[in-house]
């Protein structure tokens, strides 16, 4: 019964910590048990918490005065003694030690924990158990229509039949928990997401806390003003271009006055961040001095080593707000451009290093309205070989 008890402790403590966002492993080891075990908690159980993670507390007798009461009992206390020791009515600790004092041995605090909590659980018929609902959940699922589509859209078609509601958290627990299965497990892949486990918002691997992913970041905000009206050239906006699966990807980096573009070709993906890094700083660093005033990102995982790069190429780098891609709409407009030579969906790491500086040469050597029908490169050329006013003045 104690390591019943205990176990219910420790998975209360692991499921706190996925809700407040710590990884798996870090939730284990707060709860104190193997990342084994906690990733099996959560495979199980599909992402999603199988107790309630609140300690009982309130109108419930809780395991601390269960125990209060167990010491009363062994030294000879009163009923009424207990209750104003545990701060309860009498007529509680009487129920309570009636409940749970198997007959003919002594009442024990882990034992009616234990009864209490199983006699907590009330397992009540469950809401896809009802054949029609369920058939009508499958239906919605099967047309790739979202749980929180189906719900909505079951009190439209069922108006007066309160036994056709269901929220979309309950279909969501049904897809993901295992011990659940009311619906087929193969109707998750119907999910836009096409996920079979629960993936909790506030991870802090995910992208809802970017303060602990990129740490000591300069705001876009705080970007010299006159980067905002293009005036005066060297000020940057950059961004990843993605391929097939998210296996693959293109570095943009365009110059907000010349629309002047330049790729980085990065044959190790995604996540090769030092070969993304090594290859912004020589882009930069082959510039001059007054073509470096400022970048401009999003707040993307591949920018957790911005200082190594604002350091290495003397380049201040700025972020920009969450959901913000109008701060960048330079580059957003470029990426448009360029998604005519790579397109979405593909694989772009079959493009080498070359092919991606013939495909900025072009794009560079295309006429834009916004400069007056001049190309990005007559207009970044006196910038880099001679006058640097020339081919600025021009361009609205």
């Amino acid at each position: 019964m104690a390591r019943t008890v205990e176990l219910q402790h420790l998975r209360r403590a692991f499921w706190q910590g996925v809700r407040e966002g710590l990884s798996t492993e870090a939730s284990s080891s707060r709860a104190g048990v193997s990342s084994t075990v906690g990733r099996r908690w959560f495979r199980e159980c599909g992402g999603v918490s199988p107790i309630a993670l609140a300690e009982p507390t309130g109108r419930y007798l809780n395991l601390a005065e269960r125990e209060e009461i167990s010491r009363g009992l062994a030294a000879g206390l009163t009923v009424r003694a207990i209750a104003r020791g545990v701060g309860r009515s009498a007529s509680s600790i009487s129920r309570e030690i009636r409940r749970n004092r198997p007959p003919g041995r002594p009442y024990r605090a882990v034992t009616a924990q234990v009864a209490a909590e199983q006699r907590g659980r009330r397992p009540k018929p469950r809401k896809l158990a009802h054949a029609s609902l369920r058939d009508e959940v499958q239906k919605g699922l099967t047309k790739r229509w979202s749980p929180a589509e189906i719900s909505a859209r079951l009190t439209v078609d069922f108006p007066d039949d309160e036994a056709m509601r269901i929220s979309h958290e309950t279909i969501y627990q049904s897809l993901f928990v295992q011990a659940r299965g009311e619906l087929r497990k193969d109707l998750a892949q119907r999910l836009r997401t096409g996920r079979t486990l629960r993936k909790p918002r506030n991870r802090v691997d995910g992208r809802s806390d970017p303060d602990r992913r990129i740490p000591d970041k300069t705001m876009i905000s705080e970007r010299p003003a006159e980067a905002d009206d293009r005036a005066v050239p060297g000020h940057w906006e950059g961004d990843f271009v993605v391929g097939k699966n998210n296996r693959s990807v293109v570095a943009t980096l365009v110059e907000r006055s010349t629309r002047f573009l330049i790729l980085l070709h990065l044959p190790g993906g995604p996540h090769d961040l030092p070969g993304f890094e090594q290859a912004a700083v020589q882009a930069m660093t082959a510039l001059p001095a007054q073509l470096r005033r400022s970048l401009a990102w999003d707040q993307g995982l591949e920018m957790r080593g911005h200082k190594k790069i604002s350091i290495a190429a003397d380049l201040p780098i700025y972020f920009c707000d969450p959901h913000s891609p109008w701060q960048r709409g330079t580059n957003e407009n470029t990426n448009g451009l360029l998604r005519q030579y790579l397109p979405k969906g593909t694989d772009l790491s079959v493009h080498s290093a070359e092919d991606l500086a013939a495909i900025a040469a072009e794009l560079n050597d295309r006429p834009r309205k916004t400069l007056g029908w001049l190309k990005p490169d007559e207009v970044i050329s006196p910038l880099l070989f001679g006058d640097q006013t020339a081919g600025v003045a021009s361009a609205p």
